[in-house]
């Protein structure tokens, strides 16, 4: 009887991205990257203004309920946990306010209010 052999294919070796796609080890940083003219974007300063809220209180943010710019910079809405409770649906949340100068450096923060979850928004507020 003759001998069966039986041969495996090796898969693949991954294809080398190209050069386009190769990065280098240098990470890239949001704040240097350019969206008016050198200044930073909505979205970069956002981030900033949630950032120091957080550090600044030591609480929990929520999020960012605004963004605007304001004069020589901008004004970001951001919504903390100031109280947790059990269950949660009890927190008691506030909605701060920050302004930041053009480079996302915070100049001043105040807390609006303060309201249960659940209560933040009433129908027909303007």
């Amino acid at each position: 009887m003759a001998e069966r052999r039986t041969t495996r294919s090796r898969p693949a070796a991954k294809e080398r991205p190209d050069e386009e796609e190769q990065f280098d080890d240098e990470e890239i940083d949001d704040r240097n990257v350019s969206r008016r003219g050198g200044q930073l974007g909505a979205a970069q300063i956002a981030q900033a203004g949630l950032r120091q809220i957080s550090e600044l209180t030591g609480k929990a943010v929520e999020g960012v309920t605004g963004v605007e710019p304001g004069d020589g910079g901008w004004i970001v809405g951001v919504e903390v946990v100031e109280d947790r409770r059990v269950p949660s649906s009890a927190d008691i949340l506030a909605t701060y306010e920050a302004e930041l100068d053009e480079d996302g450096d915070l100049v001043s923060y105040r807390r609006l209010r303060r309201y249960p979850r659940g209560r933040g928004d009433t129908i027909g507020d303007t």
